[in-house]
């Protein structure tokens, strides 16, 4: 049984953040760490002590994690950015909120002594004999210490303390990966074995002026000694003790929404059952009015989870292939419930959030491809551009006229031109670009439209075919992605003041382009009636645009898994990198990287100079066998990565790959771990460093070919819409929540009253002579949805008996995943 750790958090705003600057303001940015590993860095917040960033992640952690930290940091343009606080969750804290955490945190210091990360391999032996008594600690290597010098490494040496005695290694200089093979023996009083003393390991890092730097310790209860005489692993190196303490808000706060999903999986065959009730109730759908198992899953379908629900359910269907009649079993019994044309979809209902992730799982790279060139040209402008006359401010402006000082008309008429401008190159881009959406979602579309047709097919309600689908396509995609280009990954950062002004100003805009100028002149910004008439003029070409997207074959979108893993014709990711020139003469590190433009499928990794290059490098995917970090001091630069693959004689060969910043390397490193995570050969371990001048810059061993001296993490990945489909992951999560309301399902459609119980028993005897077993009888009296109740109840529980028959043979069988201490 497989375990998955999903880790999902949100990065919502900070407030009454302290001045850094001599300005009296901040630039604030958060740095996110697991395990003082950076899995993220948020954008920017210029100028401003209360800042919103809104960003959040998932990240995949197939083998666990001990904390999560945020470190909010002042970037500073010259010399090093300033460390404002931080705030560290552990797994246990966050794990025992079982709807996870939302709340307001406050910052606390950042003390040296506390960032302390890696682990040490020790042996300890307790030796009694007839001569002495002594305790032997084989201090072996470390791995991944912290940085406490300059150069990006430390000076490690470890040592050994229990009672008044101690002992020290020997210092070995330049590497956060000591290999030390050292014995060290305490010789203790024969009354010191009866004491309940703890035996430290202390690792420090040399200093040749100043004190020595903390790198973290071990403790060992004595008494573990006794029990087991030989003890040897890999322990976790802890702080020299928990002194954070709340500065009682001096430091400010961050709002943070943190969520912790710990599944144990079973294997694929556990989960058919479920599967198939799922699959039963889109392709033999009865009547609108029955329940099926995915009625039952909305009522017991939380508004908190019910998202969540959304993006599995749109998963599944996708790798079955039922992705269509999925959303339109869910859309028939929304548009068949509603009454009010008014009002459709208008509900955070679990179909329209179907519809949302669907459009997110299949569109996102027909989104990048629509909008991100008038994206780029708007962050690239930065025009002051503002129609609210409350909220003109001149002082704000450039000059526009060479008359004198600008007025409100000025800036008004210039602000109507470039809104106008940039509106239309959006819509132009949009309605012309029938050809690359995607079929499936046309298909989508054009089930959703003919349903309402159906169900509105009044000539009053001529428009509402229209409005169903502009709804979600205009107002729930492309809106939202104008409206924050970073949470769409349009953009790497955060729009400044005037830009993000700018965005909310054309997300307004194409919001009354998809509701086809109805609501025009009704509210209250009657300041935007100047992109009025642009707005009405765009619904002839909007509705012909409609009318074109769904104006597909049906039997186009093949009825096989659309993306069952990836799809192999499609470029998962693309872009500029740095590529490490390692043929020829050493060259100085920052000319050993070359710019190189890179696509990845599932298939490949290429790269040529220029993306309209023809000659090609590639290596299969299927060869990868590591995707790792580099530390900095292996070529003097960040945010590098590697890639090691293996030939067919077994060779092992590495590609170091550079990024523009810590957002790119994570997403890059986690993209080709998709693709390749299901390949057979992948390392236990690798070198964080790289070979040069005859060692290995992390652990200084020089035999090229000695085994890696860090654990590889290339199971972990950052949770996104290009994901990989995992059904086994999915269906577990679905099964979760089936649990979580199984006493609502039992009580609402299996429980009878009493009265109803009597005249069923009374029905039984009457035909118990025709049926004996009563069981053709049962059927025919159960209440609408019984027997598909039935069913679902039985696979919960059959679920919920396999987990608890694994969970028992995992601590009987020792097969369960321990942690290091």
């Amino acid at each position: 049984m497989a375990k998955n750790t999903s880790l999902y958090f949100r990065i919502v705003e900070g407030r009454n953040l302290p001045a850094k600057d001599v300005s009296g303001t901040s630039d604030p940015y958060c740095i996110v760490k697991v395990d003082n590993e950076v899995v993220a860095r948020t954008a920017t917040v210029w100028k401003n002590l209360n800042p919103f960033w809104g960003e959040e992640y998932t990240l995949h952690l197939p083998m666990g994690f001990h904390s999560l930290s945020f470190h909010v940091m002042d970037e500073d343009t010259i010399g090093h950015d300033d460390v404002i606080g931080k705030i560290t969750l552990s797994k246990d804290a966050i794990g025992s909120q079982s709807k996870g955490l939302d709340s307001w945190v406050n910052l606390t210091r950042v003390d040296p002594d506390e960032e302390v990360q890696g682990e040490i391999h020790l042996s300890l032996e307790l030796l009694k004999d007839t001569e002495r008594i002594s305790l032997r600690c084989q201090v072996i290597e470390a791995r991944d210490l912290a940085p406490r010098d300059i150069s990006g490494t430390s000076d490690p040496f470890a040592r050994v303390i229990f009672n008044n005695h101690s002992a020290e290694t020997s210092i070995i200089k330049k590497t956060r990966f000591p290999h030390w093979g050292e014995t060290l023996e305490l010789e203790l009083d024969p009354e010191e074995l009866s004491e309940e003393g703890t035996v430290t390991v202390e690792v420090w890092d040399w200093d040749m002026v100043g004190k020595n730097d903390f790198l973290g310790k071990v403790e060992i209860p004595f008494a573990c000694l006794h029990k087991t005489p030989l003890l040897e692993g890999w322990f976790r190196l802890l702080p020299l003790g928990n002194n954070e303490v709340d500065a009682g808000g001096k430091l400010g706060a961050l709002r943070l929404k943190v969520r912790l999903v710990e599944d144990r999986i079973l294997p694929s065959v556990y989960y058919q059952p479920l599967i198939h009730l799922l699959v039963e109730s889109v392709i033999s759908p009865t009547e609108v009015e029955d329940s099926s198992a995915l009625t039952m899953l909305e009522e017991v379908t939380t508004v908190e989870s019910r998202q969540d629900v959304a993006m599995t359910l749109v998963k599944i269907y996708l790798g079955q292939g039922l992705v269509v009649p999925f959303l339109d079993y869910l859309n028939t019994r929304e548009v068949n419930h509603t009454t009010d044309p008014n009002t459709l979809f208008r509900s955070n209902s679990l179909s329209s959030k179907a519809m949302e992730q669907f459009m997110k799982a299949v569109g996102m790279l027909y989104l990048h491809e629509v909008l991100k060139p008038i994206i780029n040209r708007i962050f690239d402008e930065k025009k002051y551009i503002e129609l609210d006359p409350c909220k003109i401010d001149l002082n704000r402006t450039r000059r526009i006229s060479f008359k004198g000082a600008v007025s409100e008309a000025e800036v008004r008429d210039s602000s109507v031109e470039m809104l106008q401008s940039y509106l239309t190159s959006i819509i132009e881009s949009i309605v012309g670009s029938v050809d690359q959406c995607p079929p499936v979602m046309r298909v989508a579309f054009k089930q959703l439209h003919k349903r309402v047709e159906e169900q509105f097919a009044e000539p009053e309600n001529e428009d509402v075919k229209y409005l169903a689908i502009s709804g979600f396509f205009f107002l729930r995609f492309f809106a939202p992605a104008i409206l924050t280009p970073k949470l769409f990954q349009l953009r790497d950062q955060h729009a400044d003041t005037r830009t993000s002004r700018t965005l909310l100003l054309l997300a307004k805009a194409l919001q009354s382009v998809g509701n086809l100028g109805l609501q025009l002149g009704h509210g209250k910004e009657q300041w935007m009636a100047p992109l009025h008439p642009i707005i009405l003029r765009s619904v002839a070409s909007v509705k012909d645009f409609l009318d074109k997207l769904i104006d597909i074959d049906h039997d186009i979108v093949s009825e096989v898994p659309q993306r069952a893993v990836f799809m192999p014709s499609v470029t998962v990711k693309e872009g500029y990198l740095h590529k490490h020139k390692a043929e020829g003469p050493q060259l100085l590190s920052r000319f050993a990287f070359k710019k190189r433009y890179f696509w990845l499928t599932s298939e490949t990794l290429s790269y040529a100079k220029t993306p309209d290059w023809q000659v090609r490098s590639s290596m299969p995917i299927q060869c990868v066998c590591a995707v790792e970090r580099v530390d900095e001091n292996a070529f003097q630069q960040q945010n590098v990565m590697q890639v090691i693959t293996q030939d067919n004689d077994g060779q092992l060969h590495t590609m170091y790959i550079q990024c523009k910043n810590v957002n790119e390397l994570n997403q890059w490193l986690s993209a080709i771990r998709k693709v390749s995570i299901y390949n057979e050969r992948m390392l236990p371990s690798f070198h964080p460093g790289a070979h040069r001048s005859g060692k290995w810059t992390c652990c200084l061993q020089a035999d090229r070919a000695v085994t890696g001296c860090s654990r590889t993490h290339s199971a972990v990945t950052l949770g996104d819409w290009s994901d990989p489909l995992d059904p086994d992951v999915e269906t577990q999560t679905i099964y979760k929540q089936l649990l979580q309301g199984r006493d609502k399902l039992r009580k609402k459609h299996l429980e009878v009253p009493d009265a109803d119980q009597t005249s069923i028993n009374k029905e039984k005897s009457i035909n118990s002579d025709v049926h004996p077993d009563g069981a053709e009888c049962n059927v025919q009296l159960l209440k609408p949805g019984q027997s598909v109740a039935a069913r679902l109840l039985a696979v919960i529980e059959d679920l919920e008996q396999a987990h608890a028959t694994f969970q028992r043979r995992e601590k009987e069988d020792g097969t369960g995943v321990i942690l290091n201490p």
